[in-house]
């Protein structure tokens, strides 16, 4: 089974330039506001009001998303760019009409269920990667969920932002859950990111920046901004180009369901789902055969070009870098080895040799647009399989993060 992670990070971009002063004032409709969050999207850039209503950030200038959150209101989210900021921002918050269901929320029972479900968000959020066993949710009574058995479907919501402690990257994360949905191996969450860092002496920061650098390494945003620069391959990526086909020897699902139906209805003639079968000689031996197939993959992969150069990827027009390639990468980071928790990831997994960091991207519309930071503009335009699928939140980084050595 591959695995499939769908980034859904609401991003900004930003250039590490000068740095310009944000001043605004938060109000409803009965006055300011004291106490509303203000940040940006991602950063570690973050503020609350004063009891005036008025806020102050001291930012790089760049373009961002302003985020305005106070519980009980609706969110706003401001596209900022500081090259056209001339005047203090004012904002004024809507009260939020049945933030959640409260008759849902009266529900929520901390039952061997939402424990399993629990289970189940940390691993599709977090991850279960060695960093993610340092990434802990402080505050987990405030997430509940709805499990749709049909569709085996999971989502997860929250009463209130998700705090985060990373004592393996030294941050205290505030996240604003959107969404997260868990349906078979495909998972999507989405969210709105503060970091703060936390303190401590020599030790804990030397580990910090070792491990935050380690989290830099082999990620999406390493490999954009090296595919960018040109430096892909001296850093240790290997880009491969792969066609995905229908697999012509899986059966389609109309045939499956048919065959299933088939087997359900004569399921009182014990029949006997070992038989070896070489030649269907019967409806119920074709039936057979078609629900043994539908174990098969969907797809196929061909791998039809290796080692591709930047000009091949992506092209700088109109002062953009655009992602033009055609079908599908396979992008291989060579200077790290798989964890041996993504080697056995699945139920069925055996122990192997640890290989390369293999990932692929796998586009989901033309023209991916991306940021010179090395962001993509709209994160919903790919998804990730293999390694990247692996890595998730608990291996994110804010924006501004800039590696050192």
């Amino acid at each position: 089974m591959k695995n499939r992670f769908l980034f859904l990070f609401i991003l900004s971009s930003f250039s590490l330039w000068c740095q310009t002063t944000i001043k605004g004032t938060i109000y409803d409709k009965n006055g300011v506001l004291e106490n509303v969050a203000v940040y940006l999207n991602n950063t570690m850039f973050g503020t609350t009001t004063d009891v005036k209503g008025e806020f102050e950030l001291k930012v790089k200038e760049g373009q961002y998303e302003l985020i305005v959150s106070y519980l009980g209101y609706k969110k706003i989210v401001y596209s900022l760019n500081t090259s056209n900021y001339t005047k203090p921002l004012t904002f004024v918050l809507e009260e939020e009409e049945n933030i959640l269901d409260e008759i849902v929320i009266k529900k929520i029972v901390y039952d061997e269920e939402w424990k399993y479900n629990l289970q189940a968000f940390k691993d599709g959020f977090l991850g279960r990667t060695s960093l993610s066993k340092d990434c802990e949710i402080i505050n987990e009574e405030v997430i509940f969920f709805d499990f749709n058995r049909k569709e085996n479907k999971l989502e997860a919501f929250a009463k209130k932002p998700l705090k985060i402690k990373h004592k393996a990257l030294g941050y205290i994360i505030t996240f604003e859950l959107e969404s997260f949905v868990r349906t078979n191996d495909y998972i999507t969450y989405l969210g709105y990111t503060r970091y703060d860092e936390m303190k401590g002496g020599n030790r804990k920061q030397k580990r910090w920046k070792k491990n935050r650098l380690i989290a830099y390494k082999g990620s999406q945003v390493h490999f954009y901004k090296s595919l960018i620069n040109d430096t892909f391959t001296k850093e240790g990526y290997i880009i491969n180009q792969f066609k995905r086909v229908e697999n012509p020897e899986r059966p389609t699902e109309q045939e499956i369901q048919k065959a299933r139906e088939l087997l359900r209805l004569n399921r009182n003639f014990n029949l006997d789902f070992s038989k070896k079968i070489v030649t269907p000689l019967t409806a119920l031996d074709s039936a057979l055969v078609t629900v043994r197939k539908a174990r098969l993959p969907k797809f196929k992969d061909y791998l039809y070009k290796s080692k591709l150069k930047k000009d091949e990827v992506i092209s700088f027009k109109n002062n953009t870098n655009t992602l033009t390639f055609d079908n599908n990468l396979s992008v291989v980071y060579t200077n790290e080895k798989e964890e041996e928790g993504y080697i056995l990831r699945n139920v069925f997994s055996k122990k192997r040799e640890a290989t390369y960091q293999t990932s692929s991207i796998i586009p989901l519309e033309k023209n991916i647009v991306l940021d010179k930071s090395g962001i993509l503009i709209k994160p919903l335009s790919v998804f990730y399989e293999g390694y990247w699928s692996y890595e998730k939140f608990a291996h994110a980084l804010p924006l501004d993060y800039e590696p050192t050595h």
